[in-house]
């Protein structure tokens, strides 16, 4: 049997850190949508300058060449937008230098399998852990080149992120590649235009405690009312004192609204955003803020009413409610979703499929979620999977880290523990001693529905494997006891059988089984006993 890696323990996710809500600009007038375009593309302006001179300084960055490009965008802005625009840079330039290590780890796995895959004969099987050779000669040459490709670039990345230069696309790479392909993504150059320069608009303001309402730059009041305070080349469109423009429309925050007006009210810090979707035509605002760190609820009071294991695929959520000893309740549940189309359509149908699952779990007095601790970074590359597209698209589509982000999020309002189980071997197992027991007549229990009951038996603690080997001698208990049968307190667990009247043999009696109808083999079973008493008596 293959050596198993080791299990890691279960633990409860922490709670977010910080909450987001976001509301529509309603019945904006013609001279608010001028105003707010113009706002946007010169603070979007300032923003490119300054991360272009942020990237230009690399590791020679301080606090003092920090403090003189904030001198130098106030006169062109204010204060408050020279700090957001600056740090938004510094935030900006440490993503693109955290995206640039993981690039370069990514090339050196792919680097290192196509070595070992090339110094392997031709047509050499591989194993479950580790491919094996090529398949023709016309493969491995094709993987030559493609190595002494992968290690240029590799070194380039190297003197790169030794010298702190990093590449960073304001707007974003994937927009800015449309550009190329306008017909597939079906727009014309006036309406990627558009995208591409709301894109690269700068329209939001860090909070500030103890400032009025929590934000001086973007200020909304308790009911409702926004206002922007003008850089100082468009103070001239102000339509309020001290240069400020007052926009026509009133916010109302649905999600979380009683939250946010009591921040505000006690002037804590809340950070703004405004953008424009540019397909709809309408204008959006975002409010965040940070909140502080809950206590972590111990494990064992999470799994105090039992679990529902949830098995992540490609379409649907398969869950299973648990009791505490680990034994599957009710039937098999399935919250299906859609992840084809647009990147907000995709959001949607997770969120709904989790509002569904929260809802569930809330009716059967559940505590606790228990989720696999997923992570296909390393899993999806083409160098370990090859020709098996298919499986590439399927795992590159799974939304492993959204999905757990968000489902903490929403479980922390809903009072609900998530438990991340570690995810070795769990559909391997599930299927293995679970999907055939857990089968009737009136249900069908599919893979996935027996991997939940893996994952919620996991994070329990209990033992997925219904069974261990038997003992390599005999069935007996002498050289040790099978301890997923009975724990070490268990009364008499290694003591003599208690006696039972009647056959000890599991074999079947005659008269019934494959002999029921065989009257002569019955009569033959008798025979043959008889003489055999014969035989031993005195």
């Amino acid at each position: 049997m293959a050596e198993l890696r080791p299990i890691a323990p279960a633990f409860v996710v922490p709670g977010p850190s910080g909450v987001a809500v976001r509301d529509r600009l309603k019945h904006l007038t013609a001279a608010d949508d001028e105003v707010l375009r113009l706002v946007g593309a010169h603070t979007g302006a300032l923003a490119s300058a300054d991360l272009k001179t942020r990237c230009a300084d690399g590791l020679g960055h301080s606090a003092d060449a920090w403090a003189a490009r904030k001198r130098e965008l106030t006169g062109q802005s204010s204060a408050r937008w020279a700090g957001a625009i600056t740090k938004a840079s510094h935030d900006q330039w440490a993503l693109a230098r955290r995206c640039q290590a993981d690039h370069i780890r990514d090339l050196e796995a792919a680097i290192a399998t196509i070595t070992r895959r090339l110094s392997l004969p031709i047509g050499k099987k591989g194993t479950g852990k580790e491919p094996g050779g090529y398949r023709s000669a016309q493969e491995w040459f094709a993987k030559s080149r493609r190595l002494h490709l992968l290690q240029d670039r590799l070194k380039r990345l190297r003197a790169g992120q030794q010298a702190g230069r990093v590449r960073v696309v304001r707007g974003g790479k994937r927009l800015l590649n449309t550009r190329h392909h306008l017909d597939a993504a079906g727009l014309t150059e006036a309406e990627w235009r558009q995208r591409w320069e709301a894109e690269r608009w700068f329209l939001a303001a860090d909070g500030e405690s103890g400032k009025r309402y929590g934000n001086e730059t973007i200020r909304i009041t308790p009911d409702g009312q926004v206002s922007i305070k003008l850089p100082a080349p468009l103070a001239h469109l102000a339509n309020a004192p001290h240069g400020r423009y007052v926009l026509a429309c009133r916010v109302a925050f649905a999600h979380r609204g009683t939250e946010w007006a009591d921040r505000i009210e006690a002037n804590r810090a809340v950070a703004y955003r405004i953008h424009l979707d540019v397909a709809r035509g309408r204008w959006y605002i975002t409010a965040s803020w940070q909140i502080p760190a809950a206590p972590t609820m111990p494990l064992s009071a999470a799994l105090a009413a039992g679990v529902i294991g949830v098995d992540t695929n490609a379409d649907h959520l398969a869950a299973w409610r648990l009791d505490v000893h680990g034994n599957p309740i009710g039937n098999p549940r399935r919250f299906v979703y859609d992840l084809s189309g647009s990147a907000d359509h995709r959001d949607a149908q997770v969120r709904h499929a989790l509002t569904r699952l929260l809802h569930w779990a809330r009716a059967c007095g559940v505590k606790a979620i228990a989720i696999e601790d997923l992570d296909f970074q390393t899993e999806k590359t083409r160098e370990k999977h090859g020709r098996r597209k298919r499986f590439r698209k399927l795992i590159s589509g799974m939304p492993t880290s959204k999905l757990r982000a968000r489902l903490t999020s929403m479980a922390d309002q809903s009072g609900i523990a998530i438990i991340a189980a570690d995810p070795a071997y769990t559909s391997k197992w599930g299927a293995q001693h679970w999907q055939k027991p857990l089968t009737t007549k009136t249900r069908t229990t599919t893979r996935h529905d027996a991997a939940a009951v893996a994952i919620g038996r996991r994070a329990q603690g209990h033992p997925i494997r219904r069974r261990t080997a038997p003992p390599p001698a005999h069935r007996s208990d002498g050289q040790g006891h099978r301890t997923v049968q009975a724990g070490t307190d268990a009364c008499g667990r290694e003591g003599p059988r208690p006696h039972i009247p009647g056959p000890r043999t599991r074999s079947v009696p005659p008269g019934r089984g494959t002999n029921a109808g065989d009257q002569n083999t019955q009569h033959r079973s008798e025979r043959s006993t008889e003489h055999v008493q014969l035989m031993l008596s005195p």
